[in-house]
């Protein structure tokens, strides 16, 4: 039987699908990547703003409508939040709630007694890299989370925090490694509470991947500020561990800080990135902002716009605050109109395109070590372009004549030419080519 997984949102959600394949494969299903050929689809569903909840709706209409006969399995933060929508409006045969989804490749197989077949069972420690070209990969390391954001509904929806053990993580990342995996980015929903639950730590977690794997590259996908102390930073001395960091900010207004319910104010969010940028060279912050939060006032975002620019972020999430129905901040006052949030977005993004400029041309002529991606396109000099990351998650486009180099999944010594004219990413060459 063949198996098509589709995630929505957020990384969290491709590495649960990572995992549930492996499952699913050693049971003897295939893993596909064309939703023409599945006998079943697992859709890992979103629900962390409306419009997330909206996406999840229309795509599983669409694979009802367009796929008679399919079994579809509906999972995710919006199968956990609305379980009898999904089930009784949505011709969904399977709904699989968070608290259940470790165990989502087993109730498959029961749930529809389809006979497997042994053919396509996967090799004790393989991997199977989904709808993915072989460059990076999601590693789940936890789930849940402890933090009471007053916007936030994904708490609700994914409940109390859960750590992975590390014999699994460790296993996991080995596997993929042996796949021609050379990135692996460590997710969860609040990645900092790693260990909460088992007297670990997520520092101790990084020491164990850096003494138990040979993974050349490791990322840490989101972390809350107020979570990354000096154990953490003191890791990034192992040149493995890449010199980007993901810090939430949300807000640059101490007020609206107060009122999402955030750990952290300007000045000690402006520490914790100071002492990072300190102790670990060439680090890159990226960072999200909710925009509108109730009661955000034209000072408020003046405010906010200010502190944005003065940390240098390389890149801004930018969210539309979006209520959610049984968080706080849906019962929350002085709600802004939709016009100002609009207007405020593209404010915003045009600091955002600014503050990316800045730190491309700040490291225009710098050599990097490069992963390009699997994704390339030719080019009508009869070249061929290919993507990727440098280590510290600045984007870059190398063109190689036809024929003479596949960069495709590989690390490479890349110098950053210049800015593309798009402003998206840098042009660089490769050292051999000097």
């Amino acid at each position: 039987m063949k198996i098509f997984l589709k995630a929505l949102g957020c990384r969290l959600n491709e590495a649960e699908l990572q995992t549930c394949a492996n499952e699913l494969q050693s049971y003897g299903y295939e893993i596909v990547n064309s939703l023409q050929e599945a006998g079943i689809v697992v859709f890992n569903s979103c629900a962390v703003t409306q419009e997330a909840e909206r996406k999840s709706r229309r795509a599983i209409r669409k694979y009802y409508r367009d796929n008679p006969g399919i079994k579809l399995v509906v999972t995710g933060c919006y199968a956990t939040l609305s379980p009898e929508d999904v089930a009784n409006k949505l011709g969904v045969d399977l709904v699989i709630d968070n608290t259940q989804k470790d165990n989502l490749a087993k109730i498959v197989k029961e749930k529809f007694e389809i006979p497997t077949s042994s053919v396509h069972a996967a090799e004790a420690n393989e991997s199977v890299l989904f709808a993915r070209g072989k460059d990076r990969a999601f590693v789940k390391i936890q789930d849940g989370c402890r933090n009471s954001c007053a916007y936030c509904i994904v708490t609700v929806a994914r409940g109390e925090e859960r750590s992975r053990t590390p014999e699994k993580i460790i296993a996991e990342i080995n596997s993929l490694h042996t796949q021609e995996i050379n990135e692996i980015v460590l997710t969860g929903v609040h990645v900092g509470g790693y260990g909460s639950d088992n007297d670990s730590s997520l520092a101790k977690l990084i020491e164990v991947i850096l003494n138990e794997t040979d993974i050349p590259r490791i990322r840490i996908s989101s972390l809350e500020p107020w979570d990354l102390n000096e154990e953490i930073i003191a890791k990034f001395k192992d040149k493995r561990l890449m010199p980007h960091l993901h810090l939430p900010l949300q807000s640059g207004s101490d007020g609206v800080l107060m009122r999402m319910g955030r750990k952290c104010d300007r000045d000690s969010y402006r520490r914790i990135v100071q002492s990072a940028r300190d102790a670990i060279p060439n680090l890159v912050v990226t960072t999200d902002i909710i925009v509108g939060f109730p009661g955000e006032t034209d000072e408020d975002w003046e405010h906010s716009k200010e502190f944005i620019q003065e940390m240098g972020f390389s890149h801004i999430h930018i969210f539309s605050f979006s209520s959610r129905e049984g968080t706080p901040a849906a019962k929350m006052d002085n709600k802004i109109e939709p016009d100002v949030i609009k207007q405020r977005c593209k404010e915003l993004e045009h600091i955002n395109e600014n503050m990316r400029e800045q730190l491309m041309r700040a490291n225009q002529g710098l050599v990097f070590n490069v992963l390009f991606e699997s994704y390339s396109i030719e080019l009508y000099s009869h070249e061929k372009r290919f993507f990727g990351y440098t280590d510290n998650y600045i984007r870059v486009a190398v063109d190689v004549p036809d024929g003479l180099e596949e960069l495709a999944g590989q690390i490479h010594r890349v110098k950053l030419d210049c800015v593309d004219e798009s402003g998206e990413f840098m042009i660089g060459r490769t050292m051999q080519h000097e």
